[in-house]
């Protein structure tokens, strides 16, 4: 078992980023959410945008003063880069390499690019990540309401002495230090987060989901009984898990769902489902995942592109839209469920 993490509050706070300029690179979900929630906290906050691109148009109508990536780098001294992982190549070595100086922070959301040589900064400049663990609508909401989601950050290189502090403070600006902040590092920070993606949350829960919902048609049940089974109530499930983990869902679902869960889970994710999380995480650990991803986008994401489409060509996509039509809550607040964290 690994080391726990320690868990650093606001008591822990040195406000070394006071009336220093930081630049956000990158206005998708995770940007705007830091980049207003800063602001809110009283910092000077500007946004690296391209001229005529949807960023940079959302940016001014939140009232920021929007520049060049270019221009953005060169005026700050804290730069944070929460563009989409596979832009952060060309961004750093068109825009921000050439604007660096001696003492400026570059701030990541996730380590892949650092971690894997998409970017490689000078030593002169402190490299940290800060990464709040949710999506970044998640992250604006809680802040707005006086709370704050956790945090994760690391040290990739202390330049300045001080590459602590200044991960801190802007985790302590975009509200982490209102539920609480941990200290890891780039690689763990990683292969943490691609794990769960591929092994557990994405891969390996719609895996499981289409998979069932498979078992159950071929099996001659209706395809609507097979969405609300294996797909539609996972929700619910997922709510008592992240409210109260394990128990508070064995205290919520009936004794016999219990004696389901204690018989038939370890049937269906036994040891040759570990023996294969091991080697996804062996992929992620070696870099094959990296090299593999990285290729696949410089050849234009032609194999990418063939299994989002079969994916989305599933029948259980069909049954999917026809019963969410009938589901008129899921449409009260648009967007409040996306988890998409670039």
């Amino acid at each position: 078992m690994g080391d726990q993490l320690r868990a650093y509050t606001k008591d822990d706070v040195t406000p070394v980023l006071s009336g220093k300029t930081i630049a956000v690179i990158g206005y998708g979900s995770q940007g705007r959410s830091h980049a207003r929630n800063l602001r809110d906290s009283g910092m000077d906050v500007i946004i690296g945008a391209r001229r005529g691109g949807a960023s940079e148009t959302k940016a001014e109508e939140d009232g920021f003063r929007v520049l060049t990536p270019a221009a953005a780098a060169e005026e700050a001294s804290y730069i944070a880069l929460t563009a989409p992982d596979m832009a952060h190549k060309e961004i750093y070595e068109n825009d921000v390499k050439p604007n660096l100086k001696a003492g400026d922070t570059l701030m990541f959301a996730h380590g892949f690019s650092v971690l894997y040589g998409q970017v490689e900064p000078p030593k002169d400049v402190d490299v940290i990540l800060v990464a709040p663990k949710g999506p970044g609508d998640l992250v604006r909401r809680e802040f707005e309401k006086g709370r704050g989601v956790p945090c994760l950050f690391a040290i990739h290189q202390d330049a300045s002495g001080e590459a602590r502090d200044r991960a801190l403070h802007y985790a302590d600006g975009v509200g982490g230090t209102a539920a609480a902040v941990f200290e890891t590092s780039f690689k763990h920070e990683t292969e943490t987060d691609l794990f769960g993606e591929q092994a557990v949350l994405c891969g390996g829960a719609t895996e499981l989901v289409v998979m069932g919902f498979e078992t159950l048609v071929e099996a001659g049940y209706a395809p609507e009984l097979a969405y609300y089974e294996c797909l539609h109530e996972l929700k619910l499930i997922v709510d008592l898990l992240h409210e109260g983990g394990l128990a508070k869902m064995h205290e919520f679902i009936s004794e016999t769902a219990i004696y389901g869960d204690l018989k038939s889970g370890p049937r269906v994710v036994d040891e040759n489902s570990r023996e294969k999380m091991r080697a996804v995480l062996k992929d992620i650990q070696t870099g094959a995942f990296a090299r593999d991803w990285i290729t696949e986008n410089q050849a234009g994401k032609p194999a990418y592109r063939q299994m989002l489409a079969a994916d989305l060509e599933h029948p259980i996509e069909e049954t999917g839209r026809k019963l969410r039509s009938q589901m008129t809550w899921l449409n009260a607040e648009p967007g409040s469920n996306s988890a998409n964290q670039e």
